[in-house]
């Protein structure tokens, strides 16, 4: 997942941020009467890396604070000038305008995902509204707003090169998005609007943590856990006490049930994700269905029948009908593979001896079962082959520099946010330096769920910026001395986020506003999803797939077995996604006017009415209470992006294939025709323009055995 914050509208569509020693400097200088806070002056580290050796908890606000005030100062100024609106004086100006702002949220957001803690917190809680107050500020100011139109209805006149023309145009977008051409009274509505969505995302995303952590569940008896190795048990054991503890994982299934014996231990984990924001201390329903409420409001205000119609502007899908269009032709077919799957598996648990209806809690072990019996492969059988940082550097970094030429180096000197963070240097073929990588994988309690990418700098020639990027995952941490060993889905989740890096990393933009992953959250995910198929590459998978003990490569019977058993478990998998987009779907097409009695009945309903209940045994990814995504992150009414972009990456995977594979070629042409164009041209030119011809679903389906 690319991590959008969501403070306002802009901050979607920018999901770039702006760093810039120059203008930093600038602002600090003329601002500041102290440079004892690291926030706030220039990083000597290389690329201007954030020094966590000198960051503290308590510079964030002043600093956060202080940016704030050079932004309202600087959009002031540009509001204020008497002469007449230029590109330079009025586009260009708006552009560096948060340029320090940008440079402090990045560390903060950082943090607050990936290591946060009380102080943090309630920075952010105090912060939310004054950044959404201040978005608004800027894009609902008439007079601001007044000499971009200038600009903007005579742009062809301007002469400007094609990036600035797009900026210019990006801008004026989000100007009308954002409700630039509302009333004086409804601006002040909006206003209101915003800042309660920013409190309450908020609020969401602290109740969730503490679900998350307060969910977990401790196990006295060690046979409760028959099943799990002796390694597995040792990881788990309780630092708080005596006995097991199982975390969470932010999706509903949770990964060790593929491997405990005791349904009734199953069951108890199960339901402990499944209800950990429901009817518990932390319950989320009522934060959400105000969220729902008041974006329901808000799309009205801003002219659209629902928030989903309003959100979608500038994506590739246009409008909800046509999401919902997609999920139609895939709900039947899912729908259907995931019955023959559950029938399957329920023959299983009979041939196990066993006597029970399958239910969701049972699906990953009796699955597994299955695919042993069927494909002669054990998940168990693999896992030794992927140790973590083995995969990291023989297998992400290999396909990169087979694909792009550019190489790492691991940098111990430079300082980390936790000790589990590892830090890379990428250089070019050439060997000019690229940018700095850093890889925090193992989940923590300080730790929101899932997976992303973002920036602590990014990409832009206007202040001669290279990237510095992270990438967060949440895999189970190890026991102190064992090997950190990956199941295959995890080294696919490697992979798929080293792909919004290289997105990133490839960034070739003057303005950071249209750098690297700052496109269509629709078109994000494409060059995430497409680098995971060469996890499955034959030249890849034998670099990295080494044994954890003997360094024996991984055999070709067992590949056969992974690549045969690719379309195993497809119905269950994409109806849980489809379950998720549709109620995601669901939540942000009420109109103003509707009221959600019940939270749970609106999901109940949701996921009825579309028939995505049909298999009991398959609930969705995320149920609403747990949907990070949505309610805490920028995929509000834009999780159909992983199924949109995924007709792409099998498209453009089936391209390599009929062009030669992983060469240097290939990814070079890709690179320079995808990777680093950001969002300086129109998203479905540009894929055309480098696939020769619109996508085709048919890679997809095949890919799903689903034809």
């Amino acid at each position: 997942m690319k991590k959008i914050y969501t403070v306002a509208l802009v901050t979607i569509l920018f999901a770039a941020c702006k760093d810039g020693k120059t203008n930093t400097e600038t602002t600090t200088k003329n601002t500041m009467n102290t440079t004892e806070n690291p926030l706030l002056v220039a990083s000597k580290l290389p690329y201007g890396a954030p020094d966590f050796t000198l960051i503290k908890n308590e510079h964030f606000k002043p600093a956060l604070k202080q940016g704030i005030a050079a932004q309202k100062a600087a959009v002031e100024k540009i509001v204020n000038n008497t002469e007449a609106a230029t590109f330079d004086n009025t586009i260009l100006e708006l552009e560096k305008s948060g340029t320090l702002l940008q440079s402090v949220q990045n560390v903060f957001y950082g943090l607050t995902g990936a290591h946060t803690n009380d102080d943090l917190q309630a920075v952010q809680e105090e912060m939310a509204p004054k950044f959404s107050e201040l978005q608004d500020g800027i894009y609902l100011n008439d007079k601001l707003f007044k000499r971009v139109k200038e600009l903007y209805v005579k742009r062809d006149s301007l002469v400007l090169d094609p990036e600035s023309y797009k900026l210019l145009e990006t801008y004026f977008e989000a100007f009308e998005k954002a409700g630039a051409n509302l009333s004086a009274a409804d601006k002040e509505k909006l206003k209101t609007y915003n800042t309660k969505l920013a409190t309450l995302t908020t609020a969401f995303n602290k109740t969730l943590l503490a679900a998350n952590n307060d969910g977990a569940l401790v196990f006295m008896n060690k046979e409760d856990l028959a099943g799990l190795t002796e390694s597995q048990l040792k990881s788990l054991e309780n630092k708080d006490g005596e006995g097991w503890k199982i975390p969470l994982l932010n999706t509903t299934q949770q990964p060790l049930l593929q491997s405990l014996e005791k349904r009734a231990t199953r069951e108890k984990i199960f339901m402990a994700a499944f209800n950990r924001a429901d009817g518990t201390k932390n319950d989320t329903k009522d934060i959400i269905t105000k969220i729902a409420e008041l974006r329901a409001k808000k799309g009205a205000l801003l002219g659209f029948k629902n928030y989903a119609e309003w959100s979608l502007q500038g994506t590739m899908a246009e409008k909800p009908e046509n999401v919902f269009t997609m999920f139609n032709g895939l709900i039947p077919a899912a729908t259907t593979k995931a019955k023959n799957e559950a029938e399957e598996i329920q023959k299983m648990i009979a041939k196990n001896g066993e006597d029970f209806t399958l239910a969701a809690w049972d699906w990953n072990r009796y699955a597994e079962m299955v695919k042993k019996e069927k494909y002669d492969l054990d998940e168990s059988a693999i896992k030794p082959y992927f140790e973590i940082k083995t995969v990291l550097e023989k297998g992400v970094f290999y396909a990169a520099e087979k694909l792009y030429g550019i190489t790492f180096k691991e940098r111990k000197d430079i300082p980390t946010y936790h000790k589990d963070v590892m830090v890379y240097e990428l250089f070019e073929e050439n060997g000019d330096q690229l940018g700095l990588f850093y890889a925090d994988y193992f989940a923590r309690p300080s730790k929101r769920g899932g997976a992303w990418m973002s920036n602590f700098v990014t990409q832009s020639h206007l202040y001669n910026n290279k990237p510095v990027i992270y990438n967060v995952c949440n895999y189970p941490k190890p026991a102190e001395g064992d090997e950190a060993l990956l199941t295959y889905d995890e080294v696919s989740t490697m992979f798929h986020e080293f792909g919004h890096a290289l997105h990133g990393f490839f960034a070739n933009q003057e303005y950071p506003s249209l750098s690297g992953t700052a496109v269509a959250r629709d078109f994000v995910e494409f060059p995430s999803q497409f680098n995971e198929n060469w996890a499955l590459y034959p030249d890849v998978l034998k670099n990295y797939a080494l044994h954890y003990k003997t360094g024996e490569q991984i055999p070709q019977a067992l590949i056969d077995k992974i690549k045969k058993a690719g379309t195993f478990n497809q119905g269950y998998s994409l109806t849980e996604n489809l379950a998720a987009s549709n109620l995601d779907m669901k939540w942000h097409t009420i109109s103003p006017d509707f009221t959600i009695s019940s939270a749970s009945a609106f999901e109940k309903d949701a996921l009825h009415n579309t028939k995505l209940d049909v298999v009991s045994a398959v609930p969705p990814r995320y149920r609403s209470t747990y949907f990070a995504h949505i309610f805490g992150s920028g995929y509000a009414a834009g999780y159909y992006s992983y199924l949109w972009t995924e007709m792409l990456h099998h498209d453009a995977y089936n391209w390599f294939e009929n062009n030669g594979g992983l060469t240097r070629e290939n990814g070079q042409r890709f690179r320079d025709m995808v990777l680093s164009r950001g969002n300086t041209v129109d998203l479905e030119a540009m894929y055309k323009n480098w696939r020769g011809s619109d996508p085709k679903i048919e890679p997809m389906l095949k890919a799903r055995g689903l034809k």
